[in-house]
């Protein structure tokens, strides 16, 4: 890297900025001078450094010793130990990740699906809006590839009523082939993942094409596909059980419905455009602490995506395919009536409840602890109102909150939402199951449950410090922020949780620096640490226009390591950066 770096202002003119090396804060030298001696960290240095501020206390002398071998490719490596740049290196490199990666699947597997949040994607074959976009299978795999465990397929009657399509129906979407859907789950399932991948399927056949799915699916998956053994579960089996199983999740087969006109209008989409989360920031995820989600556009006006099990219904089933029946193992749909009704917990047997996420938010006002017991055995889907049609999402938050395992989001819907959503899944080694918190599935001597409304007292605080930056002038272009000078750095950093715990705070800008150092520290008292997200953005600021988008990731709180740490970005979409990374420290008190 040269050592100056030149713009050009005009035709005749040019500015020249030094370019900084980068160099370890001062709390960074402080803590090596108090773990060094005459300048140099042998391992039982670093050993006691590693014990003492990044709270492993396990670390060995050994587990030292490998870290310092490990630098050995770097010219200021020296065998017997560490200097300065050396400890600075180490701290700022992929060996100390704010997670853990040898951690891996920690969490108790043998628990009910009821017991977990399960990675959950809506409309999975759509590769943009809800109106227009081609279906493929090119989005199913890059979900699953993500981890994702539940994938949304909307079947329809093909053309000459002979075979199935993937689509979104009443729309101009441009249809799939189911086989050709099914196939790819099967080859990708898991890829990243060992545990279930669950097949949610909106059902729009006659009878005849329900026998044709039944015969594809049992075709393609085989011994794969997870068969319920009686025609209702008593309770779901555990996810260990289940380990590289497919399973079908639809309601009981329908009558067949017609599909309609287009019903989406185009002045709808445009509209939409201006009020998503998939802008160059992302649309700011919306308090709860002001009531209802008043950032994002409201309808009355939805799709219900499972029609009530009324008589009628009951009769239409007495003609379905007993073959496809037999396939599902997840039974979905509404009992006729009221919440109360829907929200109704049957000893004898288990089942999935489906709710847009308005309703949602109009049953957690007078159902809310009605919601987190029926979520004890049951499983609650949330999935986005029908106005979200350039594919944006909502806040999970309150879907967690109340026990909502499958919050179900448009993954190719890139924005702050997605976002919390990809750094929720985590944890537990980004298996696409993480489970809930105890607190969501005890029940007191009295029936009580957790009442999402109550006032908790703060159970932990997260000092954060934000140190500084890297990585920028490697992965973009030199004019890509600013066409004449270096880039002017903010960091932004929170938490995304309960209404109590939500909170953004924002560092200094740092002009014309690549390397910016803020060195500014920010406490965020936690009321749930366990559902927290700890949010994390950079942006450089520009004065004539919106501000550049520079990098983000979320982090499960419940998985932050304590200590200084080297914190990878990631673009908008969730994809990693190369090498820019911030340097941070985490604390707990």
């Amino acid at each position: 890297m040269s050592k100056k770096q030149t713009y050009r202002v005009c035709f005749c003119c040019r500015r020249r900025f030094k370019l900084a090396i980068s160099e370890a804060p001062a709390e960074i030298k402080t803590l090596f001078e108090r773990y060094s001696e005459n300048g140099f960290m042998n391992a039982v240095h670093l050993q006691r450094f590693l014990i003492e501020v990044q709270k492993q206390e396990k670390a060995t002398e050994a587990e030292a010793q490998a870290i310092i071998d490990s630098l050995k490719q770097l010219n200021i490596f020296h065998r017997g130990g560490l200097y300065l740049d050396g400890f600075f290196k180490y701290l700022f490199s992929d060996a100390n990740l704010p997670l853990s990666p040898s951690l891996g699947v920690h969490h108790d597997m043998s628990l009910p699906l009821s017991h977990y949040f399960i990675y959950t994607g809506h409309n999975s074959y759509l590769t943009g809006n809800q109106l227009s976009s081609d279906c493929s299978d090119e989005p199913i795999i890059h979900a699953l590839k993500r981890g994702v465990r539940v994938i949304e397929l909307d079947i329809w009657p093909n053309a000459t009523k002979d075979n199935v399509d993937v689509l979104h129906g009443r729309t101009l979407t441009t249809p799939v082939e189911l086989i050709k859907c099914l196939r790819s789950i099967k080859q990708h399932a898991f890829d990243v993942s060992e545990y279930p991948v669950v097949i949610t399927l909106e059902d729009h056949l006659t009878p005849n094409l329900q026998a044709k799915v039944a015969q594809m699916v049992t075709q393609t998956f085989g011994d794969t596909l997870f068969y319920p053994g009686s025609e209702v579960l008593k309770e779901f089996p555990p996810p260990e059980s289940l380990k590289k199983r497919i399973i079908i999740s639809t309601k009981p087969p329908k009558e067949f419905l017609q599909a309609k006109e287009p019903k989406e209008k185009e002045d709808d989409l445009q509209k939409e455009k201006a009020l998503g989360d998939e802008e160059a920031w992302g649309k700011e995820v919306p308090s709860q602490k002001c009531g209802a989600m008043a950032d994002y556009q409201d309808s009355e006006d939805e799709d219900d995506e499972e029609d009530d099990l009324d008589d009628e219904a009951d009769k239409s089933n007495q003609n379905a395919a007993p073959e496809y029946r037999a396939l599902i193992a997840i039974h979905a749909g509404k009992p006729k009536g009221g919440l109360d009704e829907c929200l109704q917990v049957d000893p004898d047997k288990v089942r999935r409840l489906s709710l847009s996420e308005q309703q949602l938010e109009k049953a957690a006002e007078t159902h809310g602890k009605d919601i987190v017991r029926f979520t004890q055995r049951n499983i609650l889907r949330v999935y986005p109102k029908g106005t979200r049609i350039t594919s944006s999402n909502y806040n999970p938050m309150i879907g967690w909150m109340h026990g909502a395992q499958m919050v179900a989001f448009n993954m190719q819907g890139h924005g702050r939402s997605l976002w919390l959503m990809q750094g929720m899944f985590k944890a537990n080694g980004g298996c696409g199951y993480v489970k809930k918190p105890d607190f969501l599935l005890k029940t007191g001597p009295n029936n009580e449950v957790f009442d999402p409304k109550a006032v908790l007292p703060v159970k932990t605080t997260l000092k954060v410090t934000v140190y500084m930056g890297e990585g920028w002038y490697n992965d973009f272009n030199h004019t890509h922020f600013d066409q004449f000078s270096p880039p002017d750095f903010y960091a932004r950093v929170g938490i995304a949780g309960v209404p109590a715990d939500n909170v953004m705070r924002k560092t200094k800008t740092i002009e014309d620096s690549w390397l910016p150092s803020w060195n500014e520290e920010f406490e965020f008292p936690l009321t749930v640490p366990e559902l927290a997200v700890f949010r994390i953005e950079v942006h450089e600021y520009d004065m004539s226009e919106k501000d550049d988008f520079a990098g983000q990731t979320c982090l499960p709180v419940s998985e932050l390591r304590d200590g200084i740490r080297s914190v990878p970005l990631c673009s908008r979409k969730g994809d990693g950066y190369n090498t820019v990374k911030l340097l941070m420290r985490f604390e707990f008190c």
